[in-house]
């Protein structure tokens, strides 16, 4: 693998350690550079703050996985001084060659053991059944406390969020984390929200009301889905993580072993990231780093996500933009519909090619009836999102009136509009005039078809645009 700097900023935990870690290199800090006669380790001292300099090594035995080592106490993985070695190697600094130092030998060799257990068969776990039990009947107890809340907001009005206490959404959303329901948790952290910033300013209290009414027909319907599945899952006496979206939507957590005890995966995947994305939930307090991904096999569109709590921003690993085709030995995919959360533990990319591009536009939808079609069947879900992110053919893009149309090549027409939820950081449909050129026969929009309740259409709002040479991103 030829080392890039956009692969350096892959494995840097946030852009600021990358940054700082270029900065040790440009002013000399590494000393003595060594590595192996067949350049799979690279080792060096980096000064620090203090007297003594620190050890860093790189580990390349698994070219697309580095294993980084560092004497620093940095929490941050890897340190800017492991970021700043692999900046000393793209910059064609000299690394004299020489024999492992026995510490070093000595991890390699722990790495190398750990590494062949890992590829054993594991021992399918028992569940503690007791455990597991007490777990779901507390479940059912806390079902009983959301449902009336529920209902009283329901029957009661949402005019009354208006002069009711955040705090009472927040106490409520606080107690279901003590009866392991951590998704209606998050819907009442959203409603505290929005009681929150109806009182700071009411003219946005009926686009908000609207938001809260669509959370609280979800959770309604969660709620009471979930009653039957959990009474049946204790009834039965089955403590299994089951494929039903339901598992997630209560706040169960898939583990990677999970998903391929229920066959939630499938081998030799090759897939092209069309968009990247950072938001901000507010509610749960976390960022949201979400790639859409095409499989080139299948057409499917997926999504990967990566949950990063603020408080802990600086010690959880970013994800970012990336431009090369990804080949994944086994690849995971969540129970659920439309666009399915997917992960991978291990990978392989090459640049995307020609061919790969010309594959990627032919897997568009035939056409927008085809793709409003699927939308419309999504939407009808209560528990699922409403919007399906789909490729759609380009015939022309070009003004109604005061709004943008895209039509494709059947002559079917949809409205390109920014989704409101979004924000304007998302806002993307006005950068469509900054095209360079004219839109080349072949090309497809990719972007999220989603439900407009202000004139109640169906838009469509733009991610990128997949010509037959490239992929242009509309926003990251």
């Amino acid at each position: 693998m030829q080392l890039t700097e956009q692969f350096i900023l892959l494995q840097a935990p946030n852009a600021a350690a990358a940054e700082n870690g270029r900065k040790l290199s440009k002013k000399g800090s590494f000393s003595d550079l060594r590595k192996t006669q067949d350049d799979s380790l690279y080792w060096a001292d980096c000064a620090g703050s203090g007297k003594n300099p620190y050890h860093t090594s790189i580990d390349w035995t698994n070219p697309d996985a580095p294993v980084c080592r560092c004497s620093c106490p940095s929490r941050q993985f890897p340190c800017k001084h492991a970021l700043g070695l692999m900046f000393e190697q793209l910059s064609g600094k000299s690394f004299e060659v020489a024999e492992i130092p026995p510490e070093l030998a000595e991890k390699r060799a722990k790495q190398a053991a750990k590494a062949a257990k890992a590829d054993a068969p594991a021992k399918p776990k028992k569940p503690n059944a007791a455990a597991q039990k007490k777990k779901l009947s507390r479940q059912l107890e806390g079902l009983d406390m959301a449902e009336r809340m529920v209902k009283d907001l329901l029957t009661s009005g949402l005019g009354t969020l208006a002069g009711s206490s955040a705090q009472t959404f927040d106490k409520l959303a606080k107690d279901l984390g003590g009866y392991y329901l951590t998704g209606p948790q998050t819907a009442f952290s959203r409603i505290a929200l929005t009681v929150r910033t109806v009182q700071k300013d009411p003219s946005q209290a009926d686009q908000l009301y609207g938001e809260a009414l669509r959370i609280l027909i979800a959770l309604r319907s969660t709620l009471k889905r979930a009653r039957g599945f959990l009474q049946e899952k204790l009834d039965a006496g089955n403590f299994s993580a089951e494929d039903s979206f339901l598992f997630e939507s209560l706040g169960g957590i898939w583990k990677l072993e999970d998903l391929r005890a229920v066959g939630a995966f499938r081998e030799h995947a090759r897939l092209i990231q069309l968009s990247f994305e950072v938001t901000c939930d507010e509610a749960k307090q976390e960022l949201a780093e979400r790639g859409f991904w095409i499989d080139l096999d299948t057409g499917e569109i997926s999504q990967t996500l990566n949950l990063r709590p603020i408080k802990a921003l600086k010690y959880v690993k970013g994800e970012d933009s990336r431009f090369d085709l990804l080949e994944i030995p086994a690849l995971y995919i969540y129970p659920g519909e439309g666009n399915r959360r997917i992960r991978w533990e291990e990978f392989s990319s090459r640049p995307v090619s020609s061919p790969d591009l010309a594959a990627l536009a032919a897997l568009a939808q035939p056409d927008l009836a085809a793709a409003v079609k699927l939308v419309k069947g999504q939407i009808k879900n209560t528990l699922a999102p409403k919007f399906l992110a789909v490729l759609v053919p380009v015939g022309q893009i070009g003004a109604a009136g005061k709004e943008l149309v895209l039509e494709d090549p059947k002559g079917g027409r949809i409205l390109l509009r920014d989704r409101p939820e979004d924000g304007p950081d998302h806002a993307s449909v006005g950068r469509l005039f900054a095209l360079p050129e004219e839109i080349p026969a072949g090309s497809a929009l990719f972007g999220l078809m989603f439900y407009d309740g202000r004139d109640r259409s169906l838009c469509l709002h733009p991610y990128s645009l997949v010509t037959p040479s490239r992929i242009l991103r509309l926003q990251y």
